[in-house]
């Protein structure tokens, strides 16, 4: 009896997942990847990381739009990753809903520098009325696009950039068209050759691709969860609506179409509806 009662110890020694093989890995649940989130910044054009508590998964908004928020490690611990408007008002708390229940936060303010730039096409500065029930059909369209709210497996806040270029006019900047005041620039213009290739930045959905009034060949990426990219003014599209892209895949060329000065890609990331400063969602190193 020895030999059996011997075996039945070094059995009960053995590790399990060395006596079941791929069987005690696949019981495992699979880990989700780390998020990795966008530098924090509470300014009009900025993203605030607002911590909150929520026994379930919650559902948060702002300013009436959905709003992601993702899980933190400890039980129970969440993360609003909120975009704020560049017109909020830092003298007043922001305010989410969190499942029916406020929670405020508060802002900075910031001041933008100013911009005045010539546009050749007087339309593109005063359009008649014909060029504004087009953009209000283009803007519409747009808009439906930003708002979109679509569950991907999981939330992707980094981006890398989609062309090769030199940054020509940052987020943000007060406008001036013909020493005329417009709305301010909700983008990051990005200068390069006509032509040069623009590549997704993140994984997407193509939610709307068109030639706009203002924005010239336009092509608008759906990444999840209330996050949206734009790009504008392009030469050449080379997708379509419905069609999922991988980070690096062509999107299109950069142009000079719609409202522009030269050859540039118009870059705006948004999220919650909200236009947001793209270079938060860069990683810097």
């Amino acid at each position: 009896m020895r030999a059996p009662l011997l075996s039945l110890l070094l059995l009960l020694c053995v590790p399990g997942s060395l006596l079941q093989g791929k069987t005690a890995h696949a019981a495992q649940p699979a880990a989700s990847p780390a998020i990795q989130l966008p530098q924090e910044s509470r300014v009009p054009g900025g993203v605030a990381l607002v911590p909150f508590q929520a026994s379930a998964t919650p559902r948060v908004s702002y300013q009436g739009n959905r709003v992601l928020s993702v899980p933190q490690a400890a039980p129970g611990q969440w993360l609003a990753v909120v975009g704020i408007p560049l017109d909020a008002d830092a003298s007043l708390p922001q305010q989410l809903d969190i499942n029916g229940k406020a929670l405020a936060f508060d802002i900075e303010d910031k001041t933008y520098k100013a911009q005045y730039l010539t546009i050749k096409n007087q339309r593109h500065v005063d359009p008649d009325p014909e060029d504004l029930k087009r953009w209000a059909r283009e803007k519409a369209e747009m808009d439906a696009a930003f708002s979109y709210w679509s569950e991907p497996a999981h939330p992707v806040l980094q981006f890398t950039l989609p062309a090769q270029g030199r940054f020509s006019s940052p987020f943000g900047l007060k406008r001036y068209f013909n020493q005329q005041p417009r709305n301010p620039h909700s983008g990051l213009d990005i200068a390069a050759p006509e032509g040069t290739p623009i590549q997704a930045p993140a994984p997407g959905v193509v939610r709307a691709t068109g030639n706009y009034f203002f924005n010239g060949n336009t092509v608008i990426l759906d990444h999840g969860f209330g996050l949206t990219s734009l790009y504008c003014h392009l030469s050449r599209i080379d997708v379509r609506p419905g069609q999922t892209l991988s980070p690096g895949e062509q999107l299109g060329l950069v142009g000079k179409t719609g409202r522009v000065t030269g050859a540039h890609l118009h870059w705006s990331l948004s999220l919650n509806n909200v236009r947001v400063d793209p270079l938060l969602f860069i990683d810097k190193k």
